[in-house]
């Protein structure tokens, strides 16, 4: 599913036009992405947390060369799936 598939989801669902389906969709992405920029853990209950995590820095390999090169320390987005999330995907397994 790509994001106008989302939006065409939600606007069935929610029987809103695809255009304001995709205005409310873009803001929660903006709100996310704002907050996580911020430092702020975004916990949605039910769903997941979106947090920014810290990469210390590292000696990696150019894969093609072999040679080393330094990777210097940098931010990564984190999300981890709530636990209603974690146990829709599993049931969806077992059926």
């Amino acid at each position: 599913m790509n994001k106008t598939d989302l939006i065409d989801a939600v606007s069935a669902q929610t029987d809103v036009s695809k255009a304001q389906a995709g205005e409310a969709l873009d803001a929660v992405i903006d709100a996310i992405t704002k907050a996580v920029t911020r430092g702020e853990t975004v916990q949605l209950i039910g769903f997941g947390s979106f947090s920014s995590g810290a990469r210390a820095a590292r000696t990696g390999r150019n894969p093609q060369t072999g040679a080393e090169i330094k990777i210097p320390a940098s931010k990564t987005v984190k999300f981890t799936a709530g636990k209603a999330f974690k146990d829709a995907v599993n049931s969806s397994k077992k059926k």
